[in-house]
């Protein structure tokens, strides 16, 4: 018997453990999407793919779309208390792998620390006919 409620209470303390909050950022795809801009749980933040347009349309130039979705990915961030140095793991999908080193040139600016682990993913098109698609992972410094 004791065993079977040190069980339930382990798996309430697992519960009550990852507790859930979400952030939906106002971003093309937002509306009646079925999904969560970003999910908290714990110390651990999930970002889900995120686009750089700007009033619904791809910027002319790869640079600004890099730095638009960027600025959407760190204000995420920010409305969960971390900063871009929390990220762990960043995933990159591009429709054209030939920004590749446009997309770093910007990327560089957003940390002051080590780089998270990344993938940068040469795809199809994407959304919007973006040129990037962006989803991350962050865990909060204690």
């Amino acid at each position: 018997m004791s065993s079977l409620v040190a069980l339930c209470l382990s798996a309430v303390q697992s519960v009550t453990a990852q507790e859930r909050s979400y952030i939906n950022p106002s971003s093309p795809g937002g509306d009646g999407s079925p999904f969560s801009g970003a999910v908290m749980t714990d110390d651990t933040l999930f970002i889900s793919g995120m686009l750089g347009l700007e009033g619904g349309q791809v910027p002319a130039e790869a640079e600004d779309e890099a730095r638009n979705v960027l600025d959407a990915i760190k204000a995420t961030l920010e409305d969960a208390g971390m900063t871009m140095n929390d990220l762990v793991y960043v995933q990159i999908f591009c429709s054209d792998v030939s920004h590749y080193a446009s997309f770093n040139e910007v990327y560089r600016t957003y940390f002051t620390q080590e780089f998270p682990a990344r993938a940068f993913v040469g795809v199809g098109t994407l959304l919007f006919d973006a040129r990037f698609e962006i989803q991350a992972i962050a865990v909060k410094r204690s």
